[in-house]
């Protein structure tokens, strides 16, 4: 696919020094400081760095509609991929669970996934990065994970655990316990004798995490912790060399992985909620006391790019930092450096906004359009 060259005139454009009228040239895929000669008024639209989402499991949806619907899996992954261009999305993580929970989170569906994302991800526009959402008390997996993950193409692993302990180590079932077991495939009985296996050896987790996490961080996996309750949950984490800190649920998590210089990512729908649907730390107070590096979707693909636009209508941010936390900020926590800003030599990653409605017009990664809609494509034509 071959990359436009063009000249994008008239617009607001966020640069690093930030929001300005000003040309923005991309030629080759990358942003260029030369005119390409080819322009296009963007006159009454913003021109912001595209947005890098880190944690996004709303594909769900896309690959499986209705329970066994999930024949044509690549059909699947393009279905979300246009989602993810619509909402000015050009770097997507797709958050995969390796889970006891079976069904779309169990490990032989996790398999099917990174399958699909690997055969499609050259086709498609906006660059796919597979993650794996590990749920730590599988300890018969623990020595497959490391060949699973080099099969899968995977660089990027998160460490959950999703298990009922209060409830189980009452000896109580947890609600909704037949409900996720007949998702599962289960009898809900097997279920019940599963979690409480699974539970029962948690001691065990500790060790084991200690000789899998080396194994991973020598391959070149990048690593970080989900859901952290405390400051020790974050610190026990770091010692291991896990530093990121996905949707801390406490003020004082978020502190002590703040204060580690640890990477603090936080949900986007908690900000467009006012706060988290679970009663965990508010994103919002998080962000406005400087704990957050960075906003991601989550299970909503269009929260990143409201919940920045409500942090700037709120006063809590300006532009520049607010949408900082959906471009450069994720950048930084994945190490990628050509991309995040608009300057010169960077990728051109690229999502433009109708100043009024503030939608997104048009996304383009690497200097090819993923979406287009409305007046834009007609000037483009024209």
């Amino acid at each position: 696919m071959t990359a436009l060259a063009l000249d994008l005139t008239g617009a607001d454009v966020l640069f690093a020094d930030g929001l300005r009228r000003d040309r923005l040239s991309f030629e080759g895929g990358l942003i260029t400081s030369q005119a390409t000669g080819r322009r296009v008024d963007l006159d009454g639209f913003l021109v912001l760095p595209g947005i890098i989402d880190l944690h996004g499991d709303g594909f769900e949806r896309h690959l499986a509609p209705r329970r066994g619907a999930m024949k044509e899996m690549t059909e699947g992954v393009v279905a979300a991929e246009a989602e993810l261009a619509a909402n000015g999305i050009t770097t997507a993580v797709m958050a995969q669970f390796y889970s006891w929970e079976g069904g779309l989170r169990g490990p032989e569906f996790a398999a099917r996934v990174f399958a699909a994302i690997r055969d499609i991800r050259a086709e498609v526009v906006t660059d796919l990065i597979p993650q794996l959402r590990f749920e730590i008390n599988l300890l018969d997996h623990y020595a497959e994970l490391p060949g699973k993950v080099a099969e899968w193409g995977v660089d990027y692993v998160v460490f959950n655990d999703h298990l009922p302990h209060d409830r189980l180590a009452e000896g109580k079932k947890p609600p909704r316990l037949t409900g996720q077991a007949l998702k599962a495939g289960r009898n809900p009985d097997r279920h019940w004798e599963l979690l409480r296996a699974l539970h029962g050896r948690s001691r065990e987790v500790p060790a084991a995490l200690n000789d899998l996490i080396p194994v991973l961080a020598a391959a070149g996996v990048r690593m970080g912790s989900h859901d952290d309750h405390s400051a020790d949950d974050r610190e026990t984490w770091r010692a291991r060399g896990v530093t990121i800190c996905e949707f801390p649920e406490t003020r004082e998590a978020a502190e002590a992985a703040s204060n580690a210089r640890d990477s603090v990512i936080l949900g986007a729908p908690n900000v467009v909620r006012g706060g988290s649907h679970k009663g965990n730390a508010s994103a919002v107070d998080l962000i406005s006391m400087g704990l957050g590096d960075a906003l991601a979707s989550d299970y909503h693909y269009p929260s990143p790019r409201r919940a920045a636009l409500m942090l700037v209508r709120s006063g809590i941010c300006g532009l520049p930092d607010a949408w900082g936390l959906l471009s450069d900020g994720p950048a930084r926590i994945l190490g990628l450096t050509d991309r995040g800003r608009l300057a010169p030599g960077l990728r051109a990653d690229i999502v433009i906004l109708d100043k009024h409605t503030q939608r997104v017009a048009a996304t383009i990664a690497a200097g090819r359009f993923s979406y287009l809609r409305g007046d834009i494509a007609t000037r483009l034509i024209r």
